[in-house]
């Protein structure tokens, strides 16, 4: 048995394809079709077995075409695949996670990969939306999910335009999700090509960043929750919350003291940030 783990997505979401493994590819290229099943469970609670006659073929890589995938898959998403000659047959199983998972307003049942869940971010129309994305898909992304980008580059990265109206959209874009949460400003680094990297590294020049960090949370019960994607992003009132950091973040001046307001007032119990963490204030958010 031949056995390899990937990660979903969205191309292989919406073309209803699968990856295949390497070393799968010499045994069923010639083949016409190829059995695929899929084990599941939806939603991580109901188990089904989805069976398809699949064709092999090649768009940049092999992949398995022919699947529907069910609708509580999203981006990230880790897969195995397995082909048994013996059966054959080539199984692609996912697996639920203990308990789902709310990256960043959107509800995750299976196992799943951080950083592809960043790298797969689709942006919204809003400015904000395509300045984070920016961040998320260009920048240099850890294994936890967050990600860093040069301030600098956004402008001409962000394809908010040029001249001094695209300086203007870029300002308010990154005043908002500074103001919502979604990124911290620190201070990393730069190597020759133009690499970040954070914590800054000796010898590299400074640079100011923008630091996303993934909102990750437990999501309601399946029983409990409203069905479809859409659902996970609708215009809401988002209490003050702590944000984890990656190694060797530190909040900024102003989360520590906007942080500490917020004790004074009796809003929050915790005297003082937990390390590696930052405080984001009670704001209005659209998705």
């Amino acid at each position: 048995m031949r056995t390899r783990r990937l990660a979903l997505r969205r191309a292989d979401l919406d073309g209803g394809v699968c990856p295949v493994p390497e070393e799968c590819v010499e045994a069923l290229q010639h083949r016409d079709t190829v059995p695929l099943v899929l084990d599941h469970r939806l939603r991580g609670i109901t188990a089904e077995r989805l069976a398809f006659h699949s064709a092999l073929r090649q768009d940049v890589e092999w992949q398995f075409g022919g699947i529907e995938w069910p609708a509580d898959l999203r981006p990230g998403v880790l897969l195995t695949v397995a082909y048994r000659p013996a059966k054959d047959e080539v199984v692609v199983r996912t697996v639920p996670l203990v308990e789902p998972m709310r990256v960043d307003g959107v509800d995750y049942f299976h196992e799943y990969d951080p950083m592809v869940v960043t790298r797969e971010h689709t942006p919204g129309n809003a400015n904000w939306s395509k300045v984070l994305s920016t961040v998320r898909r260009l920048g240099r992304v850890f294994d936890d999910g967050s990600a860093v980008f040069p301030e600098a580059d956004l402008l001409k990265r962000s394809r908010l335009g040029r001249g001094d109206r695209a300086a203007f959209l870029l300002r308010n874009a990154v005043e908002q999700l500074l103001r919502e949460g979604y990124v911290t400003r620190v201070v990393g680094s730069v190597d020759a090509t133009g690499h970040p990297s954070y914590p800054g590294v000796d010898g590299e020049e400074p640079a100011e960043m923008l630091l996303y960090a993934p909102l990750v949370e437990p999501a309601p019960h399946p029983d409990d929750a409203v069905h479809g994607e859409g659902a996970d992003r609708r215009e809401h009132w988002v209490n003050g919350f702590l944000r984890k950091l990656p190694p060797g973040a530190q909040p900024s001046e102003r989360q520590l003291s906007l942080h500490q307001q917020i004790v004074e007032q009796e809003e929050l119990d915790d005297a003082e940030l937990p390390p590696g963490y930052t405080f984001v204030k009670k704001h209005h958010r659209n998705g």
